[in-house]
């Protein structure tokens, strides 16, 4: 059975767990050569690497901020110089934060705006002039919050995100002629490292309310499902699909 995405060089932000670090292993096990990269946690981005390389795939862990232009721009020289090109660049770092309106700083709204808009668009801007003659693809993972009822107290993330989904049908729009497809993937709650440290996932009471909300039981879903509509996004499966967002979440509405 032919791999997916073989002889692809592809850059997963925020890729040293989670949802970022399921997506590169799932790209690595179609076939991809995959930058992991990472902010903080070198040893979970070298365990990814490890992983990958251990199951025969090629990787390499590259540290930056994606929240800073300078450090965006060695991410992706560094990946050049490793690898030689780029094919597919997926947006995935990011962070959220619960605060009321009254607690909320312009601190804290350049914090998450610099990451999960300003970054994604200086990463963005990087992966297009690194695209061969034959396109590219640019995968940016935004949240079901962006377009559902609203999270309380979520404000400043729910912004964010609908920011990301703005901007991914813009740019689907203006780089279509180029051969550059641009898609989003809108997750639900999705059992990762950060959401089990938080005890909502032992919180009977507020699963019980997340379920009405979900068609699917138990009203979360997994890494792999996320990273299972990345590899579609970035294959020649979804050819003639741009400026899309696909909704991994269960029926969450």
């Amino acid at each position: 059975m032919s791999q997916k995405l073989a002889g692809k060089v592809v850059i997963v932000t925020g890729a040293s767990k989670g949802i970022g670090a399921s997506i590169a292993l799932h790209f690595a096990a179609e076939g991809a050569t995959v930058v992991v990269n990472y902010s903080s946690s070198k040893e979970g981005a070298e365990r990814v690497v490890g992983q990958i390389k251990q199951a025969g795939g090629k990787a390499a862990a590259v540290q930056a901020d994606m929240s800073k232009p300078k450090e965006i721009q060695r991410l992706f020289a560094e990946t050049h110089k490793l690898f030689g090109k780029l094919d597919i660049l997926v947006n995935n770092a990011g962070f959220y934060t619960i605060s009321p309106i009254e607690e909320l700083t312009p601190e804290n709204y350049y914090a998450m705006f610099d990451l999960n808009v300003l970054g994604l668009l200086l990463a963005s801007q990087e992966a297009v002039k690194r695209f061969g003659t034959n396109g590219g693809n640019i995968i940016n993972i935004s949240s079901v919050v962006s377009t559902s009822s609203g999270e309380a107290n979520m404000s400043l993330y729910c912004a964010s995100k609908g920011a990301v989904d703005a901007f991914t049908r813009s740019l689907a729009r203006e780089l279509g002629p180029r051969r550059i497809r641009v898609n989003s993937i809108n997750p639900g709650l999705i059992e990762t490292e950060g959401i089990r440290a938080t005890g909502f996932l032992e919180d009977e009471k507020a699963l019980a309310e997340l379920q009405k909300l979900t068609c699917l039981a138990p009203g979360y879903g997994q890494p792999k499902d996320v990273a299972q509509a990345a590899v579609f996004l970035a294959s020649e499966d979804s050819s003639w699909i741009t400026g899309e967002s696909l909704y991994v979440s269960g029926g969450y509405y």
